[in-house]
């Protein structure tokens, strides 16, 4: 439902008046008074994106922010303000509220955002929590997922798969890493692993007109993912490429600027593991040669 919503959503928006950049990037572009400010929305339901009684209200607010300020560091924003709505199950529902907030305003704290108002409800149903994000462009620009270019190199950050086994709800939004990636202005497109690596990287690709071949072989793969193939019956690279909510960041890296490019940045591994090509689609090379590489993911339906 999700991806077919959101290409519905997308074509019913151009009847609507327009901003600088709308529906499908990792965040919207508004720009009063020629400066640009960076907007992003997530909503987290129980039982789709969290299960309340395995984790309790505070983790459930700790990933929404989270979740929330990796979209902005896709786009190497600087977070700014974020708006929390909440709806609220009957029961428990003032204690559930206050530990929710008391995780964003704990993170808040130290990413040093402010929470700039919200909404709650109390109805019959299970916890949706909902949060709204505003960043502030950097002078140059935000990096979006139309910029890479073929020959561009493929980066990861981190390691990747297994995010079930408690990534997903305890991450660090990598802040930091885009700011100091893009001071060194090597990065032409960017989005963060959210739906998993083979559908994140194919939006990234169909928004730049291009493809990319990868080096399956090279991906960073988790502690984690290991762990749950042991369980599984799939093997540790197919957790890596679709088990999804990674929020590590996919980014496409001027070849001619590989030299600049560190091998990590506040002990956060930088991995290359592939090229965009012109040829469209993913395609991915191992002992056969080249084949295609389904778009694996997790897809909130």
């Amino acid at each position: 439902m999700e991806h077919g919503f959101i290409a519905w959503a997308k074509q019913r928006a151009m009847r609507l008046p327009k901003i600088k950049l709308g529906i499908g990037d990792d965040c919207a572009l508004i720009a009063p008074d020629g400066a640009d400010a960076v907007v992003t929305t997530d909503s987290l339901c129980e039982g789709t994106h969290f299960i309340l009684e395995e984790c309790g209200p505070y983790a459930v607010g700790r990933k929404l922010l989270a979740v929330n300020l990796s979209d902005l560091a896709s786009m190497a924003a600087e977070p700014v303000a974020v708006f929390l709505s909440l709806c609220l199950p009957r029961t428990n529902a003032e204690s559930i509220a206050a530990e929710i907030y008391e995780a964003v305003c704990d993170g808040c704290q130290k990413y040093s955002v402010a929470i700039g108002g919200g909404d709650t409800n109390v109805w019959d149903g299970p916890l949706v929590v909902h949060m709204t994000a505003i960043g502030r462009a950097r002078e140059n620009g935000c990096w979006l997922r139309s910029g890479a270019k073929p020959g561009d190199r493929l980066v990861v950050t981190g390691k990747l798969g297994g995010s079930l086994l408690g990534k997903h709800l305890d991450f660090e939004p990598r802040l930091e890493l885009a700011r100091e990636l893009y001071q060194l202005g090597i990065v032409n497109a960017a989005t963060d692993i959210s739906d998993g690596l083979g559908v994140d990287l194919l939006n990234l690709t169909v928004a730049s007109r291009c493809g990319a071949e990868v080096d399956l072989d090279a991906i960073p793969i988790s502690d984690a993912a290991i762990e749950r193939s042991q369980g599984s019956g799939a093997a540790p690279l197919e957790h890596a490429l679709g088990d999804g909510e990674d929020f590590e960041l996919l980014l496409a890296v001027d070849s001619n600027r590989l030299g600049d490019l560190p091998s990590e940045v506040a002990g956060i591994p930088l991995t290359q593991i592939g090229t965009f090509v012109s040829r469209t689609g993913l395609w991915a090379r191992n002992k056969r040669g080249l084949v295609q590489l389904p778009a694996r993911g997790y897809v909130h339906s």
